[in-house]
């Protein structure tokens, strides 16, 4: 008598696909348990196919085991990565082929780390590691800032003889340079005696990382007579050299070269490149490019949302928001920072919080410090200080010293010295090492009168050792970086950059400039010194040598490493009136345009 064969089904598979009908007898035969393994869909689908290995004594065969662990890792999350160590501890005697496999799924998890709990099991199974082993565990290191284990792996790879291995290397500097050690992961790639296009990416993307652009072009000049063809990977960290330098001249040849070589097919180049014409301050270029576009991402249209709110363009941005909307792209984190940005700098408090909350509610996007940060500095500036220290002590999130940092300086710009004091405690509770807090207080109180604190604060950074950090601008003629700081007179040239100063602050006191000294205050300086230490600001050295050395009607572009300041934002203004000149100033917040003697940020920033 003949049974039906059974049809209980759990997930994806009934019992009937664990067997197959034997056609000439009435009888069933169990399946090839590897054939179902392209059919799985889920964790539970493959404890069904795990199952039933164990029943037909498959349970040890390494290869299946290495299907199911393959499975696990192809899109990692806790529990998949979970039950394939599971697997792997099942193994009697596992190979190093094993190893890699869940290793490369850890590096790729939110907990890499535990890879090395893998690779400490293999050690004592005196299993020996492979070039294909080491990778996965930097990689493991680098997403876990794991600096000392990454040393550790560093000298196995000495004594395994796999340091100049071609695959190891790249991950090797990768590792350094995630860990924040640019130094050995340069002293790496100098014992290369032959490297490829690969190693030199890995190390100019750590140089882009760590914000030394100079460093990262020399490199590309050096990949060029090499005669090695750079990749996407390496156009992109040349445009994001040229962004941070401000370099827009040497930044449109390299955009040509994009064309030429055919990088323009990769939306993540143009990207970089819509970045970068923003960053040097040319907006146009900038919309070019995101208008030739074949195809937008997300990264894309958020890219020339932030283009626009840098630039003061807060409503364009918006616009463009509607439009990526219309487009069916959706919105991510970067987006909504952008519109934050945009309305951050214009004063646009009720569009700010509609955004804000739209991200939440509508995209289920949680804000991250950088959102909460907008926010803050939303309020700061428009002067409702209280309300701000309202949101930042009722933040879900502890608020970072950068937060604190924002809710000083606006505490400086609208004179609130008794908020200001609070802020400035809780600050050197986190940190008490950084100039700019003490020069921001200094000035809030010098501002207020109160020379009792002003002495204070610069007696506490003398005993602390803290030293003001210079102001430094930059400034491009023809295709040269020129660098500047502030009262700088090392060099003859220099100090004849000065004479000239001196001449262009007396035509502009010719048409009603004032020096404001009120910013200028340190203990024991007198009028005249504190107008002179006014006098050579970066920005003003740096204008002045555009001025010199660039023909009639060129717009000059400078950008500078800290906040620009009030006296050379209205010095600005009156050069680009007496001089016919647009000046696009960059600082550490945002773009001032000055045409006509007016910037395009209102006078609030």
């Amino acid at each position: 008598m003949a049974f039906p064969a059974p049809t209980l089904k759990i997930g994806t598979f009934s019992c009937q696909d664990f067997i197959t009908k034997n056609s000439r007898k009435d009888t069933f035969t169990p399946i090839d348990p590897f054939s179902l393994v392209p059919k799985c869909k889920s964790l539970t689908d493959l404890k069904q196919i795990q199952a039933f290995s164990i029943k037909i004594h498959m349970q040890n065969d390494v290869f299946f085991m290495s299907k199911l662990i393959n499975f696990c890792i192809a899109n990692p999350t806790p529990a998949s990565l979970h039950h394939a160590h599971l697997l792997f501890d099942q193994i009697p005697q596992p190979d190093i082929v094993l190893f890699n496999f869940l290793a490369r799924g850890y590096a790729r998890s939110d907990t890499p780390l535990n890879a090395f709990v893998l690779f400490l099991k293999i050690l004592t199974l005196s299993i020996a590691p492979d070039f294909y082993t080491f990778p996965s565990l930097l990689k493991a290191c680098a997403g876990g800032e794991a600096l000392e284990e990454g040393k550790q792996l560093h000298c196995l790879l000495i004594k395994y003889g796999l340091n100049d291995d071609m695959y190891v290397c790249p991950a090797l500097m990768n590792m350094y340079i995630e860990c924040n050690d640019n130094g050995s992961a340069r002293r790496v790639f100098d014992r290369i005696a032959d490297p490829c296009v690969v190693t030199y990416n890995a190390i100019i993307m750590g140089y882009v990382r760590i914000s030394e652009p100079n460093e990262a072009l020399l490199l590309f000049r050096e990949l060029q007579v090499k005669k090695l063809k750079p990749t996407d990977v390496t156009i992109l960290g040349v445009v994001s050299s040229c962004a941070l330098l401000g370099a827009l001249g040497f930044g449109k040849w390299v955009h040509e070269y994009v064309k030429k070589n055919g990088f323009d097919q990769y939306v993540k180049v143009n990207t970089a490149l819509i970045d970068m014409y923003a960053k040097c301050g040319s907006l146009p270029d900038a919309i070019s490019v995101f208008e030739c576009m074949p195809y937008k991402d997300t990264q894309a249209w958020s890219a020339m949302i932030m283009a626009n709110a840098i630039h003061g363009r807060a409503r364009c941005a918006i616009s463009l928001f509607e439009e990526m909307q219309k487009a069916r792209v959706r919105p991510d984190g970067i987006t909504f920072l952008g519109l934050l940005y945009a309305c951050n700098h214009s004063g646009l408090i009720e569009e700010g919080f509609r955004y804000f909350n739209s991200m939440k509610e509508s995209y289920r996007i949680v804000p991250g410090m950088k959102h909460y940060g907008c926010m803050l500095d939303l309020l700061a500036r428009a002067g409702c200080l209280n309300d701000a220290f309202k949101f930042l002590m009722e933040m879900p999130i502890p608020p970072t010293v950068l937060l604190w940092r924002t809710l000083l300086a606006a505490c400086s710009t609208h004179g609130n010295v008794d908020l200001g004091k609070l802020v400035i405690e809780k600050i050197f509770e986190m940190d008490k090492s950084h100039s700019g807090d003490y020069v921001i207080f200094s000035n809030m109180c010098a501002r207020a009168g109160k020379w009792e604190e002003v002495n204070y604060t610069w007696k506490l950074m003398k005993v602390r050792g803290i030293k003001k950090i210079p102001g430094c601008s930059l400034i491009e003629v023809n295709n040269v970086m020129h660098e500047f700081f502030s009262g700088e007179v090392t060099r003859i040239e220099h100090r004849e950059l000065h004479q000239e100063v001196d001449k262009l602050i007396e035509k502009l006191k010719l048409v009603g400039y004032v020096p404001d000294t009120s910013i200028a205050f340190r203990p024991g300086l007198e009028d005249e010194e504190k107008e002179a230490t006014l006098r050579y600001h970066s920005e003003k050295l740096a204008i002045t040598f555009g001025l010199l050395n660039s023909p009639p009607g060129k717009t000059i572009r400078v950008v500078k490493n800290l906040r620009i300041c009030g006296d050379c934002h209205s010095a600005a203004k009156l050069i680009s009136l007496i001089f016919k000149r647009n000046l696009i100033i960059r600082d550490m917040q945002r773009f001032h345009h000055f045409e006509g003697g007016k910037c395009s940020c209102g006078d609030f920033w």
